[in-house]
This record gives structure tokens, C-alpha cells and sequence, in this order.
């Protein structure tokens, strides 16, 4: 299948497709004799894991820090996140996700509590 019909399949965009290729993220597809390029049933499944892996928050450079290892997450189930110590595991990189997501939802917490606090104060003054 084309770029576009690959990338509606997997819901993203052609533009999207090029560029996890360009960042190294999808292994370069092969081409047509004009030169178009051309998926299959797998190359869709691994769009699919990029965009839940990026849903999830993790970034692009995470991604491509383990663009050899993608593709062992299409498999159905994929394999426990376990790896923590080998080369090109997951686990680091989601384990340095979290903490950075633990600070940023504590800074959150903390900027809301303190909004709170606020607005309650005004209430009882004003009231």
C-alpha cells in the first residue's frame, strides 16, 4: 500500500510517516519501480505502536534511542518491559520518563493546591 493509505490504516498522516522515517524510527520502506513507497501489513502495525508509544508520553528521541527494539513491540502480546540493564532496553527510558512525569505532576499539584489556597482565602474574606 501507498504512504497515505498506510498512514490513514494507522491513523496519522503521510506527513507523519516521513518523518518517523527521517528520525529513524521506521526501517526505510521499500519502494515501487517509480519509487513510491510501499507497505505492508507490519510496517502499519509498527506506525501503530509509534503513535501509542508517543501517546503515552514518551518522545521521539526516546523512540529512536530503541528504533532497533520497535519492532519487537508489534508482536501480539509484546514482550514484558523487563529488560532493564541490556543494551537498547525500554525499561530505561520509561523509567526516566516517569520521574521526569513524577516532577512535573507534583509542580502541578503543588501550583494547584496553592491556587486553591488562594481562592479560598478570598472567598472567606469577601464573604
Amino acid at each position: 500500500m501507498r504512504i497515505g493509505d498506510a498512514a490513514a490504516a494507522a491513523g496519522t498522516t503521510a506527513r507523519a510517516v516521513r518523518f518517523y522515517e527521517e528520525r529513524g524510527l521506521l526501517p526505510p520502506p521499500a519502494r515501487s519501480a517509480s519509487g513510491q513507497r510501499e507497505y505492508g501489513p507490519d510496517d502499519v502495525a509498527l506506525l501503530r505502536v509509534i503513535r501509542e508509544l508517543l501517546a503515552v508520553g514518551l518522545t521521539v528521541e526516546d523512540l529512536r534511542s530503541r528504533a532497533p527494539r520497535l519492532p519487537l513491540l508489534v508482536a501480539d502480546p509484546p514482550p514484558p518491559c523487563d529488560s532493564a540493564g541490556r543494551p537498547g532496553a525500554f525499561a530505561e527510558v520509561v523509567e526516566r520518563r516517569l520521574a521526569a512525569l513524577d516532577a512535573e505532576l507534583d509542580a502541578e499539584i503543588e501550583r494547584l493546591t496553592r491556587l486553591r489556597t488562594s481562592l479560598a482565602r478570598r472567598a472567606y474574606e469577601g464573604g
